[in-house]
């Protein structure tokens, strides 16, 4: 009897191993748009225009932006004659797309791809973040680029198509900014300082600003879970997902994630944090507010460090450079239950 269990032992441990391994990821790619013509270089992020269907992909290295149809997943245009495209804000009611195009602001016609006008900024317009509820497209320029040692938070009003503010911080660079949509506060990394600040955005003032460099150094992406109240600030050095108390800046928790990541989303419906970086995408599942466990890492490609999830398609979309002989793409993944 003991000699038939120690026989039995092994098979149940590769069977559990073998089972185990054919649980499905968090996410599955299902489609590869490719996006010829494109030379060797960084793509930057990804805007969503829900009621068209479409996809904006800024093709920061290229100075072009790509347009993407979300029902067929193909390009079905291509804006060239930017400079370098960053980051992007999408007016659904007039139809206008704004670009950071790093020393200057530019607005289209997203329906005829024409070019309205542009905004001037300083050097490296770069990070931003767009409340659709304001109209308002907060817009970080200036800092190490343009010499100088503070940056500008410039503030857009997008129905006007006029800069109507700025909010000077006293440090070199931002990345990832997030919007307290209950509220009037505005978060962002100050990525040199490894701090966030927050802004009142109704009096456009830092009321205080919360140190993670116990944690991490080189803050870059920021997601919210505003429900629960936390804000996850994802440092580069080491790679870390670090969760605060956005009421009162306190770390709550703390996990590691693989690689170099330059783009994070929270989805509250499913209670998934996705990170993008490589050479994963990792994904954490809410356990509770103050529990973020690793759910899955799904391996990506060369560079491939932006990405955008749009749950109202299930689908999260990953940016991925041309390299040697292989085509710029954009990877297509289905979000699994």
């Amino acid at each position: 009897m003991k000699r038939s269990i120690a026989v039995l032992l092994p098979v149940l441990v590769l069977f559990a191993l073998e089972a185990r391994s054919q649980v499905p990821g968090p996410l599955k790619l299902i489609q590869d748009i490719r996006l010829p013509g494109l030379h060797d270089g960084d793509f930057d992020h990804f805007v969503v225009d829900l009621p068209g269907q479409r996809l904006f992909l800024a093709a920061e290295d290229n100075s072009a932006l790509e347009t993407i149809d979300l029902r067929s997943n193909n390009v079905i245009h291509t804006t060239n004659g930017l400079t370098q495209p960053h980051s992007m804000a999408y007016n659904a009611e007039l139809k206008k797309l704004f670009v950071a195009d790093e020393t200057e602001l530019k607005i289209y016609d997203a329906t005829a791809y024409k070019l309205l006008g542009t905004i001037p900024m300083k050097a490296h317009a770069d990070a931003s973040i767009y409340d659709p509820a304001t109209k308002l497209y907060y817009v970080g320029n200036g800092g190490k680029r343009d010499k100088e040692d503070y940056i500008l938070i410039s503030v857009v009003d997008t129905t006007s198509n006029r800069k109507v503010a700025d909010i000077r911080l006293n440090v070199g660079r931002v990345e990832g900014m997030a919007i307290e949509k209950s509220g009037s506060r505005l978060f962002v990394n100050l990525t040199d300082n490894d701090a966030v600040a927050v802004i009142d955005r109704e009096k456009r003032t830092v009321t205080t600003t919360w140190s993670v460099a116990q944690e991490g150094r080189g803050n870059a992406p920021m997601a919210f879970n505003e429900p629960d109240h936390r804000l996850f600030v994802v440092t580069r050095d080491p790679g870390r997902v670090v969760v605060l108390d956005s009421d009162t800046g306190k770390i709550v928790t703390s996990e590691p994630y693989a690689g170099m990541a330059d783009d994070a989303v929270y989805d509250a419906k499913s209670g998934r944090l996705y990170v993008a970086g490589v050479p994963f995408i990792s994904v954490f599942q809410k356990r509770t507010a103050d529990r973020y466990d690793l759910l899955g890492q799904v391996p990506t490609a060369f560079h491939a460090m932006t990405a955008i999830l749009v749950p109202e398609v299930n689908r999260y979309y990953l940016a991925v450079n041309h390299h040697g002989d292989t085509d710029a793409e954009v990877q297509v993944y289905s979000v699994v239950p």
